[in-house]
């Protein structure tokens, strides 16, 4: 029986293969990242400049000798490489349990291709046994407690999380999501609320996953 490690760094080895010659990567953050780009630096692949979803993921790039750039300075790029808390079947994602899911959002926006890369135990029918994390504005959270909590779920109050931005996380507990695309749009409305863990308006393009058996591609229509 293979450790989750093994199939992390499994998963990392193959999404190498989708790094670009020229021009600018995307990476994400998380801990599939992280073999990601330890994978990066064991095989000496040399990449001309990256644009990063937070401030571990920047140190990590410019420690192994990568020039991170501001997304302000970027034009939109080939692609963009980033776990997930959970995948369905439609390429849907629930992500943001390392808190940096809107910047994370903003790389994937301007990314042509998104490569997502998850354990086999990322995989699931449907979202939401995950806790859907909702960055909000801190004088917000309350309000954005209230109203979630009348139409969905259970929302609580990440401890002792302030994200890049300045702002808190709410994890709702109690979702069974059939419809993402809803979700993520009803809740990015709600005033106060920085963005949702949904990813499904921009879901992956290609999500490689690791089993036992191997490494799996499953490729968008």
């Amino acid at each position: 029986m293979m450790t989750q490690d093994e199939l992390k760094i499994m998963v990392a080895k193959e999404a190498l293969k989708y790094i670009p010659q020229h021009g600018v990567l995307g990476v994400g953050s998380g801990s599939t990242v992280v073999k990601f780009i330890e994978q990066i630096a064991e095989n000496k692949i040399k990449i001309e400049a990256a644009v990063s979803s937070s401030i571990k993921t920047t140190k990590m790039l410019e420690d192994i000798g990568i020039k991170v750039l501001d997304p302000n300075e970027v034009e939109p790029y080939e692609v963009y490489i980033d776990g997930a808390d959970e995948v369905n079947d439609e390429f849907d994602m629930i992500k943001g349990g390392g808190a940096a899911l809107t910047r994370e959002k903003i790389l994937a926006s301007m990314a042509k291709k998104f490569i997502c890369i998850v354990d086999k135990s990322k995989l699931v029918p449907v979202l939401g046994k995950f806790p859907l994390p909702v960055e909000v504005i801190p004088m917000a959270r309350e309000q954005v407690k209230r109203t979630i909590r009348s139409l969905w779920g259970d929302p609580v109050l990440r401890k002792d999380c302030i994200t890049d931005n300045g702002c808190e996380i709410l994890d709702v507990h109690g979702l069974s999501i059939v419809d993402a695309k809803q979700y993520e749009s009803a809740i990015n409305q709600i005033p106060g609320v920085v963005t949702v863990g949904l990813f499904a308006h921009r879901g992956a393009d290609v999500v490689l996953y690791a089993d036992e058996e191997g490494v799996h591609k499953r490729e968008r229509a």
